[in-house]
């Protein structure tokens, strides 16, 4: 491992965040508690939509293929609790600290993509019922979420070429992409991540925007005088739109902003803010539940057998058919 990892002088800047509490203390509480309680949420929800609902609607694809992009992610958080507590000394070689951050990006890159076609499918649903039929298949859903791996995987090849572990002799450690001194990337800076952000960032953020508005406002409507539906779609939007706003905004914010300014006097300062939003971003992997809860009324009501195990089936058909057509149909 030595031979492959990169040796380099760091600044008192960046050796003053590796140091910090914030890294070694924060950081791994944070990655503690979102795997906790992320697990066991996203695998019941994999196995509600795979046993009990069955993936017969686009919203369903999309949203099992959410839920298998967080469980990806949350088996390798025991890799970064122990990293970041051990002071953020890597032990487990180049390939596996490569592997870990690829898988980091792709699952940020997938959640932002799914959850703008999760908009979308709502959207098409709510404000074109009838017309949106023929598009809105299961197989076009699964060709959709097919291209949206393919995509997330294809942006992280940089990070997968790129040399990413540093040792950093002032502190006897070894980092994981905890600073800018990676080798392989100071050719595509600019268009790289510029590219990047725009793709899985600005564009999804823009039309879920559209998306949400549109249906909150045809929601709106006289003409649907129940509650159920708007409630749902309001919620559904609010928990999107704050994923977007506090998890991946300023990941992608300043993820940019390190970049364009890597040799700058502030660099180091920038990708320590990156790092910690980094962080952040994860709690997303808590909040997608809360989009199956508020995107299938199937969802909810196995949701409700499983907390309310006196209740049978016979229960929960008879009270199905007392709500609303579009709730049964589980628009």
């Amino acid at each position: 491992m030595g031979d492959e990892t990169n040796r380099t002088s760091i600044s008192e800047d960046v050796l003053a965040y590796l140091r910090s509490p914030w890294l070694t203390k924060f950081a791994p509480a944070v990655y503690t508690v979102v795997f906790l309680i992320s697990l066991p949420l996203n695998l019941t929800a994999i196995m509600i939509f795979l046993c009990k609902i069955q993936v017969k609607t686009p919203a369903v694809v999309f949203m099992l293929n959410l839920a298998v992009a967080d469980i990806l992610l949350v088996v390798l958080m025991p890799f970064e609790i122990i990293y970041r507590s051990s002071g953020n000394h890597w032990v487990m070689g180049e390939g596996m600290c490569r592997f870990v951050t690829v898988v980091s990006f792709c699952n940020m890159n997938c959640s932002i993509l799914l959850m703008t076609s999760i908009s979308v499918d709502r959207f098409l649903s709510v404000v074109y019922p009838m017309q949106s039929l023929l598009w809105r298949t299961v197989s076009r859903a699964w060709y959709v979420c097919l291209f949206i791996w393919m995509v997330s995987i294809a942006s992280a090849v940089p990070l997968l070429i790129s040399q990413l572990t540093v040792r950093i002799d002032q502190l006897n450690i070894t980092v994981c992409y905890d600073t800018t001194a990676h080798k392989g990337f100071e050719t595509i800076y600019f268009h790289y991540f510029t590219a990047y952000i725009s793709i899985f960032f600005l564009l999804p953020f823009i039309v879920t925007i559209f998306c949400y508005a549109g249906t909150i406002r045809s929601l709106s409507s006289p003409k649907i005088e129940s509650t159920f539906k708007k409630s749902r779609s309001v919620c559904l939007c609010i928990t999107v739109l704050f994923e977007f706003i506090i998890c991946f905004g300023p990941t992608n914010t300043f993820f940019l902003l390190n970049y364009l300014n890597i040799n700058k006097p502030f660099g180091d300062s920038m990708y320590f803010a990156y790092i910690m939003s980094f962080t952040i971003s994860s709690i997303s992997c808590c909040l997608d539940p809360v989009i199956y809860y508020c995107g299938s009324s199937k969802f909810v009501k196995y949701i409700y057998s499983l907390v309310c195990c006196g209740k049978t089936e016979a229960d929960h058909k008879q009270k199905d058919r007392r709500l609303p057509v579009f709730y049964r149909a589980g628009i």
